[in-house]
């Protein structure tokens, strides 16, 4: 591609860019960089309608001799596709930079559709409709489809990182002003190239003495240059400090039938990498997500209540054999209930089996720690196999705590640690769990030092930060060997 600077100098002494060259590509087939996200879009569709179908028709045909129902699988792949292209749209999934980073993609894909039939197979059970689809053919779809995916974000890569290299997107003619020549001049007029956009006129804004003199002459050479020509657009890179004084001189651009769009630099700049919202007329930037969308959160709240409700009625017997050997070897209540925080902070009451001949719950707790004199007989050996912990499932179903989480400390552990250890507030960011990722890597029982309380707050952190349901599943997997090795349980 070849740019050519317009002559568009005069006595005014405006600062002009160097003209930027790039060697000619002899293209065979061109692709315009805005038609990627819908393209992408549309490949997805296509392929969960197809996997759908297909799996459907083949698990049919291979069991019952017969396609089966295409009209029940075709509404079934519409959902599923509305909801994948939904979520994937809003994770900004479908975006250049994003398609080429096959890592991410895979993980977000893969969890992102796990989540989706997940989601679906709760709703199924709820509205009982289950039985009007096929299992195997469901499971069929569900690991054809998220196969084919995987496939495509693959190619779309190869795709993608090709048609960089070779300048292969067509985009639009543009003309360029910036307040200062600047190396990041040169990197956005090389993105420009890479994605299409063809820089044809380049005007650099002068400073110095009359300045605002010289910017002016400068705007009004710049738009009788563009104005008749083939410019499609204009772009404007400048820093946000000087925006007030800038805002006014760029205003004259209106007189062009254009669409003009800024490019921010500086420090500024990093506020526009931030989503953003409208309350009304108000735009709002999100400087701090939540961990976990509201789909996120309604898919693993329905995980908690799944696992919690099955777990409550299979462990039943074991529960009350429990509760009936606590009443019988000490004096007290069957269950202990202790004050934690969960979300946001908010104070609820932790449930288990009382193990200990002491109900601490005050300003001052002590740990447990090995040989301790105050548990009991049968505390020792629930304490052992954690079985003291499954009444928390009551509070899973409460909504107090989730299935996987940071475990929640005593409300006079928190407020010392909250003081000793560095972001130890941001565990409240998510609901505390009855295991969490510092529990099966090692950490549970006694905190003995700060070196101890840290290493179980970097992994919870960890996990606040990296969660997704595939972490979750693992990490259930994980604690029912951690519960078999019984370490620092005591």
């Amino acid at each position: 591609m070849n740019y050519v600077k317009r002559d568009i100098s005069g006595p005014e002494s405006i600062a002009l860019g160097a003209p930027t060259t790039f060697p000619r590509q002899t293209l065979k087939w061109t692709i315009s960089y805005r038609a990627i996200a819908p393209f992408a879009m549309a490949c997805d569709g296509l392929i969960i309608f197809a996997m759908s179908l297909l799996s459907s028709a083949a698990y049919h045909l291979e069991v019952m001799g017969q396609p089966g129902d295409f009209n029940r699988f075709f509404g079934f792949a519409a959902v599923v596709s509305v909801l994948f292209i939904s979520m994937a749209k809003s994770r900004n999934l479908y975006t250049l930079t994003e398609l080429l980073n096959f890592k991410s993609q895979a993980r977000h894909v893969a969890v992102t559709w796990i989540a989706i039939f997940l989601f679906l197979m709760a709703v199924a059970f709820v509205m009982k409709v289950g039985g009007a689809f096929s299992r195997g053919a469901t499971l069929s779809f569900a690991v054809s489809g998220l196969s084919l995916l995987l496939v495509s974000r693959l190619v779309w890569r190869v795709f993608l990182a090709d048609g960089l290299a070779v300048r292969r997107f067509s985009g639009r003619k543009i003309a360029m002003i910036s307040e200062q020549a600047s190396v990041v001049d040169s990197a956005l007029i090389e993105t420009l190239a890479r994605h299409g956009l063809q820089l044809t006129a380049h005007v650099v804004l002068p400073d110095g003495r009359n300045a605002e003199q010289h910017r002016k002459a400068a705007i009004a050479k710049a738009i009788a240059s563009i104005r008749g020509s083939n410019i499609e657009e204009i772009v404007v890179s400048a820093e946000l400090n000087n925006w007030s004084m800038l805002s006014g001189l760029l205003s004259e651009l209106r007189v062009l039938p254009l669409p003009v769009n800024l490019v921010p630099f500086g420090a500024m700049s990093e506020l526009f990498k931030l989503s953003s919202h409208t309350i009304g007329d108000t735009v709002t930037i999100e400087l701090q997500h939540s961990p976990r969308t509201q789909f996120e959160r309604g898919v693993k709240r329905s995980i908690d209540i799944i696992i919690a409700g099955t777990g409550l009625l299979l462990l039943l017997p074991l529960l009350l054999i429990t509760a009936l050997a606590v009443r019988l070897d000490s004096r007290g209540p069957v269950i202990f209930q202790q004050r934690r925080r969960g979300f946001n902070g908010r104070p609820f009451h932790i449930y288990k089996f009382r193990t200990m001949t002491v109900m601490e719950d005050g300003d001052s707790i002590v740990q447990a720690k090995p040989n301790d004199i105050r548990v009991t007989r049968v505390g020792n050996w629930l304490r052992r196999t954690s079985i003291d912990e499954l009444p928390q499932l009551l509070n899973v179903l409460q909504g107090n705590m989730s299935i996987v989480g940071p475990r929640p400390h005593a409300m006079a552990h928190d407020n010392e640690f909250d003081k000793t250890v560095a972001n130890y507030a941001y565990r409240h960011h998510v609901k505390p769990g009855l295991t969490g990722w510092a529990q099966v890597n090692g950490s549970r029982g006694e905190l003995q030092s700060l070196v101890d309380i840290e290493r179980r707050i970097n992994l919870d952190l960890w996990y606040i930060d990296n969660w997704s349901l595939a972490v979750d599943f693992k990490i259930i997997f994980m604690t029912m060997f951690e519960v078999i090795r019984g370490r620092n349980a005591y």
